[in-house]
């Protein structure tokens, strides 16, 4: 430092003079020009004024502000003062007095505003600094310069250590980057490479780095870089640590390693010069890495799903923001460079498969070709393997492919020859492609046309030893369908042309395969990638969109959208549409007109989703209440039937799948078939027809077609022809039928166990309807061969598939009908003769021919003992005919001519309609009446042929085996009921077909006694149907009684229809008697009468059915009623009873069961309006006033009696015409002295229950009949046992009685006036004692098995029939008298309600007789009962022969009256209960016969001024209990006036005679 020293002066006078002086110094040592010198004398200056600051003598803002100042002076006065600082820090440091340094530091820290901080880090002291605060710590400063200085001072500098040569390298480069066209080999260059290191001493992995950087800038020259590479080469590793680090130069950010670089890898690796495993290690970013940015990816996509599946309600601005914002970070995303995906793609590029698929294998799947520059190089990569291939098999006529040069690379994957080549790779390929081979639409089409080739190949080669492998490529394509196809269909947009050339493949797999397929898509494709997952929430998203807008209104705009949605992603969509049309059937309509516009798989799928939608496990098919099927169920299958009409989709899924869940005994879906059924094929199933379209539905297909069905529907031949070739190209129609029919039953014993009872009805009607429904569809669109082929014989349906026998039958009848068509066409052919008998007589043939196996066919299925009494060809007959082959409606065939004729007219007159159109709709319906009155003249012919047929059967129709009864009974159980109650043309088949063996004449068939049968009890019948059938046996019923209804209304038709008929015969004579003169006959009057009765006891079996309570009775016999209104009640006081008891049920049910509500408020509205068409009782059958005043009270006893006449009433009205013959002999004892009384007696006996059997005309021919009986006894029954004896000593007591009957007629007709009514009264009463015994019937042939059965079933009998007869033998006449005021008493408070309710269940219902038609053994029963009531009989006439016997029948009987008077007891007290003080009111009110009935007191009156005649009377009502009704109150006051002691007497003495004649 300069020894300049400032004067003391200065340092005083500072602030005076001291500062100026100084500063003038200073200036003047900086103008100084001797160099060198000046900035010493500065730094001397500087530092005097410093160490005087330092020392305390100057303070230190004057000197800091001077120092400022000055520093403008000169520019380098900043590291000047720096210096001199440095200097002060080192004196100072060493000093000990501490207030030195503080004034240090503070002049330092005053000058740091004009003193650079970087200056004072280079120069002062770490510590100082500190204590400046310039750094942090003084003790990291110092490691860091330390560091520093290390670096720059002794870490050493690698530069050419070996002494290269810059020339060598340049050398290199120009040598490697010659032009290589000529002859220039790697061989050569490689030698002037080796010259070149070795002569300027190259680095040789120096040396291949830069062969490496050429090659990369020049990669088209591949074969010469790879060459010399691999002759260069020293070791791999090396190679690949030199390329790992120029791709990890390529790993900062921002930074694109070029393609060039992942060519070269590309190639080395390709060619094994290194491998991969140790180059993928140098590769950017690590696997764990990719794997989480998968995770993300599908984690966003599903919250993005979500996103869009919630209801969220943002405002629309924030909802535009948000959308901006994500636009804006699209923007800015910059894909990270992925190296592994770089490589990946190269090596694709040059075909280097193997090792591409190992990178893809250690990534997530599908990652790699998500990226799309990875897929269309695999895209690439696929369409040169296949291309060959594909030249040969795949093109389509008249398609050009612009031809592929193929890869030069022979590494890569082989060209594929045939499609066994295509296992080697190509499938790997695609499948790891999956869905991405979106991305290159045409290589997609080229695999799909692929697969159609293959397919095609596949069904034509049938050579076992290629099997095997067309197996493995069959389930190779099923599975890249699965993999690739489909999923590639979703993520392309709206791609039509592409779903048309998958369906071109699809529809060559099975239905099987392809729902398979469907499923999968459905249900797990879109779960596996990101991109679907976001792909289906927005098919969803828009499904909702369009579904919310759709209207019938706008179908047009609505059906192109969804055509557009369901092109790519058909399952999500029809998902989403099958849910709301579930939900809103409404929607059905809408929805089936706006699927127009989808393609041929889109329909595919469509169907396969109506199929998962109905067998939704978690969907219930029953509502909560589990008595009707669930809405949804029922919308689907109206879908079904819609959709598959009116569009092309293949059916076999949807059957298959009816049939697999009738199969599991699942009745529910018949629904769809039923649907399917109706809309394709035009068949309607309802029970609600018109009679008009009954009528139409008689006729030929096509009248059926224009009047049987609700809604014309029209143009079924297109889709008709499509259900059938579905169900014969998957053999569903037979097994279709077999397991609807068996399914009926199963419905009601395997399905029915905790169902509703009303369900079970549904699913039974429903299953039947649809069996009928089917049936008709395949008879009248399945060809003869066809069908024939189809259906097996009617043994093997019964036997074999166990087939109910009325189903059976309904199957094999259109088959019966086209053999005999055909049989007599084929006979035609071979005889050409015109002549109309000619062609009846080869129809004849036919039919014998094609109906004789069938014959012997249907004797297995009944029991051998059946055929004694029918025919089995009868039975054949019956059930293969059809009311086609019975009748023309020609009414029917006129109306629809007429309509036409009609429509024709009103085109002609509409100015409206253009005159084409005008033509063509005439010619329409000229052509249609052309062919209904072409079809009703083939008809007309037909039904004339079939009837001449039945003419010459008719002889053979019925054997004389066993009694009449047993014909009637098995052809009721056998035939009639089974088919009444199958459809509503059967019901009608089945009335016409009695009708018409009746007009047929046809031997031993009893007509009278077949209708007796069908409408004497119909309760349990009524009971046991579903609510279709009561439909159907309504009208059964209807049609009956319409027959019935002419007969009764009509004297002359009833001659000409009936009298001369053997059905009318009164006695059945055995083969070979000559019979039916005009005694035998039923005549006009007796009939009505029996007409009568038939009415009472309809309306008895209504009102015990509507008093029942329980649901289905009263629903039935509603629904029977409302069937048969137009021809019952015809009989004012019939009436009055069902109006009543109806009005009971309707208040009864109004808020408890409204279905039953409304049933009997529509049949009481209706009842109501018939009310003017029903007449008195007495203008229904003859009725005169004397007569009626001396007839017992039985005639007037209506559904409401009590007391046992009545259950006594019910045997013999059953039983009324099982044996004509015996029942005559007794009815007619003593009982016809004129004409007028014969009506009367016969109309007494009627309303009892057999004024069937009553007539006044087969006297004579009771001897003869008798006489024949005792013959035909002998012969058959075995002497041996008691019962046979006592039956011959019966047999001769008849005789003596039917002699002593015949001459008391002759007496009385010549002794009694007409006048003599008292007489004749008393007669009758006495002839009703007679009927008494013997109404109850004995079997005319009683053959072994008969007594046998009736020894069996006596002991189980005995309750029933002591409940229903009344003892034979005489009673004391006060006990007669006491029970009879019992009853008479009980009756002042009956009312047909409880009399039936009671009597129906207790004695009525429990007969077998009753149950005939329903209980096989119902025959056996019917005959032990009459054998068991003729033995007490004839005992008690005989005297009591046998004394033990007569004792112990006795008291049983006695028991029996107890029991009897108890129930009559305990039934008042319930009346009572019931009833209350009404009871009186409603018994006058509602009993169906009493005209005017009088009160309890009125009657006590009239019973004390006549007890002796009452005693007369109960003793004869006593004896006449088995066809005697008790007497009603109103015929006690009728009878009072004219009856006096003298007639009491006589009636005594009258019963006396009659027990003289017995």
């Amino acid at each position: 430092m300069a020894t300049l020293i400032l004067p003391g002066e200065w340092i005083k006078n500072w602030e005076k003079s001291g500062k100026h002086e100084f500063v003038q110094l200073c200036k003047e040592l900086t103008e100084k020009t001797d160099h060198g010198n000046e900035t010493k004398d500065i730094q001397a200056a500087l530092y005097e004024v410093c160490s005087q600051v330092v020392q305390g003598n100057l303070k230190i803002d004057l000197v800091s502000a001077v120092l400022g100042e000055m520093m403008e002076l000169r520019d380098d006065l900043p590291s000047i003062l720096a210096d001199v600082f440095c200097i002060l820090d080192l004196e100072t440091g060493a000093l000990e007095e501490k207030n030195k340094r503080d004034h240090y530091t503070h002049l330092v820290g005053a000058c740091l505003s004009f003193v650079p901080e970087a200056i004072l880090k280079e120069r002062l002291d770490p510590e100082t600094l500190e204590s400046l605060g310039l750094i942090k710590q003084a003790h990291q400063f110092n490691q860091k310069i330390v560091k520093i200085k290390t670096k720059l001072f002794y870490k050493q500098q690698k530069f050419n250590l070996l002494r290269e040569e810059n020339e060598g390298y340049a050398k290199l480069i120009t040598e490697l980057g010659q032009d290589l066209s000529g002859n220039i080999t790697s061989h050569l260059v490689l030698e002037s490479i080796k010259s070149l290191i070795g002569c300027f001493n190259l680095d040789p992995n120096r040396v291949l780095d830069i062969i490496l950087e050429v090659y990369e800038s020049r990669s088209e020259q591949d074969e010469f870089f790879l060459s010399l590479i691999k002759s260069y080469m020293c070791e791999p590793i090396t190679l690949c640590h030199i390329l790992g680090f120029k791709f990890k130069f390529y790993q900062e950010p921002n930074e694109e390693t070029p393609k060039s670089l992942y060519h070269i890898a590309a190639a080395l690796l390709n060619h094994k010069l290194i491998e991969l495993e140790d180059l993928y290690v140098h590769l950017m970013p690590v696997d764990a890495t990719i794997v989480e940015e998968h995770k993300r990816e599908i984690s966003e996509a599903k919250q993005i799903a979500r996103k869009l599946v919630t209801v969220v309600l943002p405002s629309e601005k924030s909802e535009d923001k948000e959308k901006e914002k994500e636009k804006e970070e699209e923007k800015n995303e910059k894909p990270p460079d992925n190296q592994k995906l770089g490589l990946l793609e190269a090596l694709l590029r040059i075909g280097d498969w193997h090792h591409a698929q190992s990178i893809m294998d250690q990534m997530p799947s599908f990652y790699a070709t998500s990226h799309k520059a990875i897929a269309l190089a695999l895209c690439q990569l696929v369409h040169l393997t296949v291309e060959p291939l594909y030249r040969r098999a795949g093109v389509p006529k008249g398609a050009k492919g612009c031809a592929l040069q193929p890869l030069k690379n022979k590494r890569a994957p082989q060209p594929t020859e045939s499609f066994e080549d295509l296992r080697k790779d190509t499938f790997s390929m695609l499948c790891y492609l999956g869905p991405h081979l979106s991305h290159d639409p045409i290589l997609f089409a080229k695999i799909v046309r692929l697969g159609k080739s293959f397919m095609k190949e596949y069904q034509s080669d049938g050579r076992p030893e290629v099997k095997d492998k067309m197996e493995i490529l069959l389930s190779c394509f099923l599975s890249i369908a699965d993999q690739v196809l489909l999923p590639s269909l979703s993520l392309m947009e709206c791609n039509a042309c592409m779903s048309e050339e998958l369906w071109g493949l699809f529809k060559l797999f099975p239905y099987q395969h392809r729902y398979r397929l469907y499923g999968q898509w459905k249900n797990e494709t879109y779960s596996g990638h990101p991109l679907l997952v976001k792909v289906k929430a927005q098919t969803v998203e828009r499904a909702k969109y369009i579904m919310k807008r759709l209207t019938k209104e706008n179908i047009k705009q609505s059906g192109r959208q969804i055509g557009k949605l369901s092109h790519s992603n058909p399952t999500i969509l029809f998902d989403y549409m099958l849910s709301q049309i579930q939900w809103y059937d409404n929607l059905i309509v809408p929805v089936v007109d706006s699927l127009k516009y989808l393609t041929s798989l889109n329909y595919d799928v469509l169907a396969y989703c109506i199929i998962e939608a109905l067998a939704n496990p978690e969907k219930e098919k029953m509502k909560h209440d589990d008595t009707t099927l669930s809405l949804w169920l029922q919308s689907l299958a109206s879908l079904c039937g819609a959709v598959f009409r009116k569009y092309p989709i293949e059916l076999a899924g949807l059957l298959q799948y009816v049939t697999n869940q009738l199969k599991a005994g699942k009745s529910f879906d018949l629904l769809i078939l039923k649907e399917v059924v109706q809309k394709m094929a035009g068949i309607e199933i309802t029970d609600e027809m018109t009679s008009e379209q009954l009528e139409a539905m008689t006729g030929g297909e096509q009248l059926k077609a224009e009047g049987g069905y609700f809604g014309q529907i029209r143009n079924t031949k297109k889709s008709s022809q499509r259900l059938k070739d579905a169900l014969l190209d998957h053999e569903l129609a037979l097994p279709l039928c077999l397991l609807m029919a068996q399914q009926r039953n199963g419905v009601v014993f395997l399905e029915g166990g905790e169902k509703h009872l009303k369900l079970v009805g549904h699913l039974y009607d429903q299953c039947h309807d649809t069996l009928v429904q089917f049936g008709g569809f395949l008879a009248s669109n399945l060809s003869t061969e066809d069908y024939i082929k189809r259906v097996p014989s009617i043994d093997v349906l019964c036997n074999q598939f166990h087939t109910p026998h009325d189903a059976a039958f309904f199957l094999s009848r259109p088959m019966y009908a086209h053999q005999i068509l055909s049989k007599y066409e084929e006979l035609k052919k071979a005889e050409k003769g015109n002549r109309q008998q000619q062609k009846v007589t080869k129809y004849v043939a036919a039919c014998e021919q094609v109906m004789m196996p069938v014959h012997e066919a249907v004797m297995s299925l009944h029991p051998a003992r059946v055929w004694d009494d029918l025919r089995p060809q009868f039975y054949a007959t019956f059930w293969s005919l059809t009311m086609y082959d019975l009748a023309v409606p020609h009414a029917a065939y006129e109306r629809e001519v007429n309509k036409l004729r009609v429509q024709i007219k009103a085109i002609e007159e509409n100015s409206e309609i253009p005159l084409n159109k005008k033509k063509k709709e005439k010619e329409r319906c000229t052509a249609l009446q052309e062919k209904l009155q072409e079809e009703e003249k083939k008809q007309m012919e037909h039904v004339q042929r079939v009837l001449h047929r039945l003419k010459l059967e008719k002889d053979s129709w019925l054997l004389t085996k066993s009694t009449k009864n047993e014909t009637i009974t098995k052809f009721l159980q056998l035939c009639l009921f089974p088919r009444c109650i199958f459809s509503s043309i059967d019901a009608v088949y089945c009335a016409r077909f009695v009708e018409l063996v009746h007009q047929q004449k046809t031997p031993n068939f009893c007509t009278l006694l077949c209708y007796d049968r069908v409408f004497s009890a119909i309760i349990y019948t009524v009971a046991s149907c579903t609510e279709n059938e009561s439909h159907r046996y309504g009208r059964f019923l209807c049609c009956m009684l319409e027959t019935v209804t002419r007969w009764h209304s009509n004297r002359a038709v009833y001659e000409k229809e009936c009298v001369n008929y053997p059905g009318f015969l009164t006695i059945f004579r055995a083969a070979g008697f000559d019979g039916g003169n005009k005694a035998d006959q039923l005549d006009y009057e007796n009939f009505r009468h029996v007409v009568h009765k038939w009415h009472y006891m309809l309306t008895k079996a209504s009102v015990h059915c509507l008093e029942t309570g329980d649901y289905t009775h009263i629903r039935n016999i509603l629904i029977v009623l409302t069937k048969i209104l137009p021809c019952y009640p015809k009989v004012l006081n019939l009436g009055q009873a069902l109006e009543c008891r109806v009005h009971k049920i309707c208040l009864e049910e109004k808020d408890k069961r409204p279905d039953l509500y409304a049933l009997a408020m529509g049949y009481s509205g209706r009842l109501k309006s018939q009310k003017v068409h029903m007449v008195p009782e007495n203008e229904f059958h003859h009725k005169d006033q004397p007569a009626r005043s001396a007839t017992p009270a039985s005639q007037q006893n209506g559904p409401g009696s009590t007391g046992k006449p009545a259950a006594n009433t019910s045997k013999t009205e059953e039983g009324g015409f099982e044996d004509g013959d015996r029942v005559k002999d007794k009815s007619q004892g003593t009982s016809k002295p004129v004409n007028k009384a014969n009506s009367t007696a016969a109309k007494v006996t009627t309303s009892n229950g057999n004024g069937a059997l009553n007539s006044t005309k087969a006297v004579k021919d009771d001897k003869e009949k008798s006489g024949k009986e005792k013959k035909e006894k002998k012969e058959k029954t075995p002497g041996s046992t008691p019962e046979t004896k006592a039956e011959s000593r019966r047999e001769k007591q008849r005789d003596e009685r039917a002699g002593k009957e015949e001459r008391l007629l002759r007496e009385g007709k010549e002794k009694t006036p007409k006048a003599d009514r008292e007489k004749v009264k008393l007669d009758e009463k006495s002839g009703k004692d007679d009927k008494a015994k013997a109404g109850n019937g004995e079997p005319v042939e009683p053959g072994r098995d008969a007594v046998k059965e009736s020894k069996n079933k006596e002991k189980g009998d005995r309750n029933a029939a002591t409940a229903t007869l009344k003892s034979p033998n005489p009673r004391s006449d006060s006990a007669e008298s006491e029970r009879d005021h019992k009853r008479r008493k009980l009756d002042s408070h009956s009312s047909p309600s409880h009399s039936s309710s009671v009597k129906d269940s207790s004695n009525e219902l429990k007969d077998p007789a009753t149950k005939q038609h329903i209980n096989f053994n119902s025959v056996a029963r019917s005959k032990s009962r009459e054998r068991e009531v003729e033995k007490k009989d004839t005992e008690s006439v005989q005297g009591r022969s046998k004394e033990k016997k007569e004792e112990k029948e006795r008291k049983e009987r006695k028991r029996d009256h107890a029991v009897n008077d108890r129930e009559a007891s305990q039934e008042s007290k319930r009346r009572k209960d019931e009833n209350g003080t009404n009871s009186s009111k409603n018994s006058q009110s509602t009993s169906p016969s009493c005209d005017s009935p009088l009160t309890p007191e009125k009657e006590k009156t009239k019973r004390s001024k006549s007890s002796s005649k009452e005693k007369a009377e109960s003793v004869k009502a006593e004896r006449t209990s088995s066809g005697g009704k008790k007497e009603s109150r109103h015929e006690k006051s009728e009878k009072k006036e004219k009856r006096d002691s003298a007639g009491g007497k006589e009636e005594k003495k009258h019963h006396k005679s009659s027990d003289k004649h017995r």
